[in-house]
């Protein structure tokens, strides 16, 4: 349809979208239709011409007394509207769709704002606007909340209003209680803004004062109601209104309900811990610990409860309902409702004992499965539409000299068009960024003068301060956003003179990688980079290259307990290549590849580990925060760019002591960092032979001492071990 249709103001529209109409409502339409169709009849050739093979169009009645808009012309109106009718004679044209386009009924398109319906739409929002921001209520600018009476039945309103007309997001409302606290709604729509599509969705409080205001009721997706207090009657009423138009409703620990669900305390639940089974759409069950409300859910058996369908229960004896689903009103209105504490991040929760706070850490990630499968059951999209654009990469050096033989040696090894090309990407070296420039995953700016550059998120003098290297990580190519830092150092390493150690770092990445395959999510604070090594085939370390992914991890994990004081931060090493929160949670990872040309290996280090995002899952300051809530110590949080300077630097001097003195040189602080002390597992499955970790071997694999059998070394290629459940499970059988 591009370019052939156009409003009479002389815009273009930006979207058309299909509804589905219920029976009812279609009758009128062709009601209408066949009427206007028999007065419009000589303008039928016409439209033929202009719109060929549009489906059966859905018109209404124009009323008379309707007055055009100003510059609008009367008469061009009139023609306008003649040919965006269609009638039946495009009937035949729609029974050749397939039948999922078609459905059970005809599917009848919008129409543009130059009929009358748009046209009251129109002005009926712009009143709304006016009415809401007289009431000092925040603009919302998604739906229409104009009536339809006297044009079709409320079904066919509903869905009109609901229709993205503007093209902007909807809207979510949060009523946190009838004293407003901005705090605990910053916090609401934090966690939502985490689950949720924030390019299709805008997030505003509703206020006390607000709720008995016509105009949120037509133009809000969803309500969260996130207060214990007792909602009053009129409060409540509108709720339900708001339900009886089709609108969805969360509640977050909230004493709102309706119909056979009654809320019962039990204050032996209150602000405790506990197991709970949450089921989901697709039959599986998902188990967590949550804080509870200290309320359940109960049934009224004297009423119907046929709308209500519990999703979660507490794994106690009596398996009180936490979570319910229910529906409301004839066009199914729907709510979700929870008295547990989907909300709260541990961070803001006061715990009594430091198994509460494991057991909460180790079902954050669950927490925010479980809150994306509720939202999805409203009807919200939990997933991204869109990745973070790429950004140019930056080259600096520790040093001016090392800078400047860096440039002389790029000025003898790219080519005519500045680029230097492998077969995953090609850089393209410049000395200033163009904006009018393409940046793709396959071909990406280098800009060789930093001129005014600055990050939000690394610092430069920071990282060059911390840095105390003979080599390793003097040059850095430093993107906001790239694919995989992976990638960036392809082309560059084979060529590049032994003296000089480049590392890529970024602050996102799109398509961060993992070992086996996995994707490894890349949030901003996460300490992302890849390490260049190149390594003597002759040498201890060239003898023995599995262990590279040991030493980075072992660096970044002492990078944080070396520093003094920090020595008791519960940061660990896991077999293979995994760094911990004890041995409970992981919140880093290193993936090494290597490639032997000659006598030398060309390593790529690639590593990823968790400083400030506490989201999904933990990360290093969170334990920091921990450990000084524990201890009553006051010691500071750290940054990415620190660590990242700090873990290279320990991994140079672990790599020289290990050529120096082989495994044993380093093998007594691997085990001092490490999980695995006196852990049994199963060899091969559930039911295998019971076996006892001793250490890893001369080669880096791990080994285990079967009763009877003596030590055995296990790859980790062939195996996937489970730190949680104590096994060592082969991937292929």
């Amino acid at each position: 349809m591009e370019d052939r249709l156009q409003m009479d103001n002389g815009m273009v529209p930006n979207k058309i979208v299909s509804v589905h109409l219920q029976e009812s409502a279609l009758k009128k339409l062709e009601q209408v239709a066949s009427a206007v169709e028999e007065k419009e009849s000589a303008n039928g050739a016409e439209m033929e011409e202009l719109t060929p093979a549009i489906p059966l169009e859905a018109t209404a009645e124009y009323e008379s007394d309707v007055a055009d808009p100003p510059g609008g012309g009367g008469e061009g109106m009139q023609a306008e509207r003649s040919k965006l009718k269609r009638g039946h004679e495009s009937q035949d044209e729609s029974n050749n769709l397939p039948d999922k386009e078609t459905g059970s009924g005809e599917h009848h398109h919008l129409h543009l704002s130059s009929c009358h319906e748009c046209l009251q739409l129109e002005s009926s929002t712009i009143e709304s606007v006016r009415f809401a921001s007289a009431e000092n209520i925040p603009e919302l600018p998604d739906d229409c909340s104009g009536s339809l009476e006297e044009v079709t039945d409320d079904f066919l309103a509903r869905d009109i209003k609901r229709v993205n007309l503007s093209g902007k997001p909807p809207n979510i409302l949060v009523y946190v209680g009838s004293d407003y606290m901005k705090t605990k709604f910053e916090q609401i729509e934090s966690i939502l803004k985490e689950c949720i599509d924030p390019d299709n969705y805008v997030i505003y409080p509703l206020l006390e004062k607000q709720i008995l205001k016509v105009p949120w009721l037509d133009n809000s997706l969803l309500l969260v109601i996130a207060t214990e207090e007792p909602i009053s009657e009129d409060n409540h009423k509108q709720f339900l209104t708001f339900l009886s138009k089709g609108g969805k409703i969360l509640g977050l620990s909230t004493s709102f309900t309706f119909d056979s669900i009654k809320v019962k305390r039990k204050n032996e639940l209150k602000k405790t811990i506990h197991e709970l089974v949450f089921f989901k759409a697709d039959n599986t069950e998902v188990k967590l610990n949550l804080l509870t409300s200290g309320s359940v859910f109960e049934e009224d058996v004297q009423e119907d409860i046929k709308r209500a369908r519990p999703l979660s229960c507490l794994n106690n004896p009596d398996k009180d309902i936490v979570i319910i689903h229910l529906t409301y009103g004839d066009i199914r209105g729907e709510a979700i409702l929870c008295q547990v504490h989907l909300e709260l991040d541990i961070s803001s929760v006061a715990l009594k004992t430091q198994k509460d706070f494991n057991s909460l850490k180790m079902s954050n990630a669950k927490r925010y499965e479980v809150l994306k499968e509720i939202l999805t059951l409203l009807g919200l999209s939990c997933e991204l539409s869109e990745v973070p654009s790429l950004t140019p990469i930056y080259l600096f050096s520790h040093e001016k000299e090392i800078h400047a033989s860096f440039l002389k040696w790029l000025h003898q090894n790219v080519d005519a068009e500045g680029l230097i090309k492998s077969s995953k990407m090609s850089l393209k070296f410049m000395p200033f960024y163009k904006p009018e420039m393409e940046i793709t995953p396959y071909r990406m700016p280098v800009i060789t003068e930093l001129g005014d550059f600055s990050s939000e998120h690394f610092s430069l003098e920071t990282y060059r301060h911390n840095l105390q290297t003979k080599k390793l990580g003097k040059i850095v190519l430093f993107a906001e956003v790239t694919s995989t830092t992976m990638n960036l150092l392809d082309g560059l390493m084979f060529e590049l003179p032994k003296e000089m150690g480049l590392i890529a770092i970024a602050v996102r990445q799109t398509q961060g990688k993992g070992r086996g395959g996995n994707v490894w999510l890349s949030p901003v604070g996460c300490a992302l980079g890849t390490l260049h090594l190149s390594i003597s085939l002759d040498s201890q370390l060239g003898q023995r290259i599995p262990f590279i992914q040991h030493l980075m991890s072992v660096a970044v994990v002492d990078s944080v307990r070396s520093i003094p004081g920090y020595q008791d931060i519960d940061l660990r090493v896991k077999w293979p290549n995994d760094i911990y929160y004890s041995d409970l949670m992981k919140l880093g990872g290193v993936l090494v590849t290597s490639t032997l040309t000659g006598k030398t290996f060309h390593i790529l280090v690639g590593f990823g580990f968790n400083v400030n995002n506490n989201n999904p899952t933990i990360c290093i300051n969170d334990l920091i925060k921990e450990h000084n809530k524990k201890y009553g110590t006051k010691l500071k949080c750290l940054t990415t760019d620190y660590l990242i300077a700090k873990s290279v630097t320990v991994l140079e001097r672990l790599i020289d002591t290990f050529q120096e003195k082989g495994p044993n040189g380093v093998l007594p602080l691997y085990y001092k960092y490490w999980v695995h002390s006196g852990k049994q597992v199963r060899l091969q499955s559930d039911e295998g032979p019971i076996a006892w970790i001793v250490g890893i071997d001369d080669c880096g694999f791990l080994q285990v001492h079967e009763e009877g059998k003596g030590v055995e070394s296990v790859h980790p290629d062939g195996n996937s071990f489970d730190m949680l459940k104590n096994l060592i499970i082969p991937k292929q059988q």
